[in-house]
């Protein structure tokens, strides 16, 4: 009995020990054969890993090389909730510096927290010298743009992960955007980095953008306009600066503005460009087009006498009114009195695609070569619409809209003998499309000419300079229809004329009608003053005769 009793003892203890090894080969294979991949990745994710190295967003310089968007390096502070250990002292100085509380307990089982992005170097070295366990600095790029309001709508901006989202930030972001590099590195269970195992991709720095852009006259023109909103309390406005020659874009000023730097507390409506991304009626500065129509008609020319009395004239059971009762004119005499008479009485004379087809060829209802993100096309009333009535106030600016910049570059027309030209804020000449007779656009020119000199735009002359320009008072619609209640005043304009450079648009909306509404009072003086500068500083020579510039 003792021996079976033995015998058994023996046998379970050989099962034991048996199943017992074949489980310890079982735990071996299963960890060095079956599941090894497996593990070695789990190993390695609580270890190596792989950390990005960031780089900087490309600059945008203006036309001198002058910085007008660049990216500073700054620090990104998180947070380990699973090891932060903050005492409470050290966890109160860092709320204080912060200006933030921190509460790493409301998410235990998170291993990545942002304490806040984007802290100056000085105020993340002062952080992290609290060698607090758990917090950690991370370095990325800021934008920063040193013009501030001046170019902030023109530029746009981008967001915390400097990515443009605005403007030409926007239009260019995968050209200005670099390409973060990565390497792999061995880490502790504290976050530390413990072994640099080298890179796995090198970082490539966005491109650099050079703009067309000339931060010395955008300085000067946003300036003077802000200046100009305060002087007649007005809405907004818009100046815009072309090389007549090229097209390029040389100014491109907005108000109200923003600062892109701090613009928490701005409304998006700020962030508008809206010399590219309004449009309106711009009554009498389309004027020079109807009678350039009018000539390439053939029914008229430079010398044709118009009859605008007795100051008004009923088409189709509307009237249509001059501010004075100019008389007889002849056609110069039509566009320096800005009659708007004696411009329907011409216009009416041709069918109306004879102006519609000539305001289409001169950009209006089509969006510009900006590529520009938001930009507007404008309209003109169709062939089939446009009535005597509708074809009558077409020839005085309503029954069409456009923006500034569509303006300003339909202007070209008259700076370059009958030819539009591209407008573009990048070096990169193109030529222009003849849409114009260039003895039509000659004429006009000169016309243009006497309205700064005799006309509405005496205000506009500039000391040394032959200057061409047009002022306008368009009156915009409402709830209501046309309240005359509120305006748009303007003044497009082109100097010298012996040779034109510049060609200025201003647009000022809605003046109190208190202070002062017409385009000459208002419009005109900030034309002249953005006008002169900007000869100046392109070092154009002065063309003007003595006695020309005599204001008195």
């Amino acid at each position: 009995m003792q021996v079976g009793e033995h015998r058994i003892r023996l046998v379970v203890l050989v099962v034991f020990f048996t199943l017992f090894a074949l489980g310890l080969l079982a735990r071996l294979l299963s960890l060095t054969v079956w599941n090894r991949a497996f593990l070695q990745h789990q190993g390695d994710a609580r270890s190596l890993r792989t950390i990005t190295i960031p780089t900087f967003r490309g600059m945008i310089v203006d036309r001198l090389g002058e910085a007008l968007a660049i990216s500073t390096p700054v620090q990104s502070l998180w947070i380990n909730p699973k090891t932060f250990t903050a005492t409470p002292q050290q966890q109160k100085k860092l709320a204080q510096l912060l200006g933030v509380p921190v509460n790493a307990a409301r998410y235990p089982h998170k291993e990545f927290l942002y304490l806040k992005r984007q802290v100056m170097p000085d105020l993340a070295e002062r952080i992290m010298s609290l060698k607090i366990p758990g917090v950690y600095a991370q370095q990325e790029f800021k934008r920063y743009y040193p013009e501030g309001e001046s170019m902030a709508q023109i530029l746009g901006f981008t967001n915390i992960d400097d990515q443009g989202i605005e403007g030409i930030e926007l239009a260019y972001d995968n050209w200005l955007n670099g390409v973060n590099g990565k390497k792999k590195v061995i880490k502790d269970r504290t976050g530390r980095i413990i072994d640099d195992l080298g890179v796995i991709q090198e970082p490539r720095p966005g491109h650099s953008l050079q703009l067309t852009l000339d931060k010395r006259i955008q300085f000067f023109a946003y300036n003077e306009l802000v200046a100009t909103l305060e002087k007649f309390a007005a809405k907004s406005g818009s100046v815009v600066v072309l090389d007549a020659a090229n097209g390029e874009i040389l100014a491109v000023a907005n108000a109200p503005s923003f600062n892109p730097n701090l613009r928490e507390k701005y409304t998006h409506d700020t962030y508008r460009n809206k010399a590219l991304t309004d449009t309106f009626e711009p009554g009498s500065v389309m004027k020079p087009f109807a009678i350039a129509s009018a000539l390439e008609s053939g029914h008229f020319n430079a010398h044709s006498i118009i009859d605008t009395r007795p100051s008004t004239m009923f088409v189709q059971g509307h009237i249509i009114r001059d501010v004075h009762n100019y008389g007889v004119l002849d056609v110069t005499g039509v566009l320096r009195n800005s009659s708007n008479v004696g411009v329907s009485k011409m216009v009416l004379t041709s069918p109306p695609e004879q102006l519609i087809d000539l305001l289409k060829k001169c950009g209006i209802s089509e969006r510009t070569e900006t590529n520009y993100p938001g930009e507007s096309y404008g309209s003109i009333v169709d062939n089939r619409q446009a009535k005597p009535f509708v074809l009558a106030t077409l020839s005085f600016g309503y029954g069409l809209s456009a923006t500034a910049l569509q303006i300003a570059r339909a202007y070209s027309v008259f700076a370059n003998h009958g030819k539009i030209m591209p407008v573009s804020l990048f070096h990169n000449p193109k030529p222009g499309l003849q849409v114009m007779q260039a003895k039509t656009a000659d004429t006009l020119l000169s016309m243009l000419e006497a309205v700064v000199q005799e006309g509405t735009g005496k205000s506009a002359m500039i000391a040394g300079y032959r200057v061409a320009g047009k002022t306008g008072t368009a009156i915009l619609a409402g709830k209501k229809g046309y309240t005359e209640k509120n305006y748009m005043s303007s003044f497009v304009g082109i100097a010298p004329v012996s040779n034109p450079k510049i060609i200025v648009a201003v647009f000022i909306n809605e003046p109190n009608k208190h202070k002062g509404y017409y385009g000459a009072a208002v419009a005109a003086p900030l034309f002249a003053k953005v006008m002169e500068t900007s000869l100046r500083l392109m070092n154009v020579p002065y063309d003007a005769q003595r006695g020309y510039d005599d204001k008195s």
